[in-house]
């Protein structure tokens, strides 16, 4: 079958729509969907472009004992692949997956025609709504609804059951450092450690006295106030802190754009200096193109 790569959809789905279609729970479902009909499992595929590319195994383990129990509860959301009899999953690879190794023959399946931008949206959004998601993948997967598909956090808040906020304040731990990053994804900072490293020039070394020493996260802000997170000059010379909205100004923007922003206000005037850094010369064109429009 032609895939369709464009990015528009052929269909008109909004982020709302698309979400509806995503199972909330893959076992447990109060109110399952009512399959359309049932496939062999070997005409089942996975979709080669999901990103998600790990699965737990014991939580895999756990679903295969439930399925072989009280089989498949949620149907999976499949579109037609090549060949008349045969189907790409859309959502619910775990569940083909527990199927397989709970031995059934057959999987319930709903058929839906979705082009390659809505699928790839879809596995994205499945893989948001994951229980285990750390932060900083939960984080990735907003700002990649953004950037490919020009949903605003707005958008994403009404359509996930999310708070403008939550969004908001996720994705601004992208900024952080790669190394403080990973301490996220492994467990050890909480993104409630991290938030206050946000923007301190110190950051990686304030992480890591965090882990040693094993700090609360008030105890963790209090360390990030003793050493400004981002210094400018008095005119006495000394290093002052800025003010809190301008703070929270430059995160916004930083959360929005994905690039770090700074705003340097001169004290008692109305002008001051904006600065973007920007990691690529990718980040660099789409910057350019945000801003004359195109």
């Amino acid at each position: 079958m032609a895939r369709n790569t464009k990015s528009t959809r052929g269909l008109g789905r909004g982020l709302s729509a698309l979400m509806s279609d995503v199972a909330q729970d893959e076992s447990t479902s109060q109110s399952p969907s009512r399959p359309d009909f049932s496939v062999p499992i070997e005409q089942v595929q996975p979709n080669p472009d999901q990103p998600r590319r790990t699965f737990d195994q014991t939580a895999l383990d756990e679903l295969t004992a439930s399925i072989a129990e009280k089989g498949i509860i949620q149907p999976l959301i499949v579109r037609k692949s090549d060949g008349n009899d045969s189907y790409e999953i859309v959502a619910g690879e775990r569940r083909w997956r527990a199927a397989q190794m709970a031995k059934l023959h057959e999987v319930p399946v709903v058929v839906r025609d979705y082009n390659d931008t809505e699928v790839l949206e879809i596995a994205i959004i499945e893989n948001i709504q994951r229980s285990d998601l750390n932060p900083v993948d939960e984080a990735a997967g907003y700002r990649q609804l953004m950037d490919r598909f020009g949903h605003t956090q707005e958008q994403m808040a009404s359509a996930l059951g999310k708070s403008r906020s939550h969004i908001a304040n996720l994705m601004r731990l992208l900024l952080l450092p790669d190394e403080v990053r990973n301490y996220l994804v492994t467990g050890a900072l909480t993104a409630g450690h991290a938030r206050a490293l946000i923007g301190h020039d110190q950051a990686v070394q304030l992480a890591r006295e965090i882990i040693q020493r094993k700090l609360s996260v008030r105890e963790t802000e209090k360390l990030a106030k003793q050493g400004p997170a981002i210094k400018k000059r008095s005119v006495s010379g000394a290093p002052v802190p800025k003010d809190a909205d301008t703070v929270q100004i430059e995160n916004e923007l930083s959360a929005s754009i994905g690039m770090k922003v700074t705003i340097d206000h001169r004290a008692g005037e109305d002008g001051g200096k904006l600065s973007i850094n920007y990691k690529s010369l990718d980040q660099l064109d789409d910057l350019l193109r945000a801003l004359s429009g195109h």
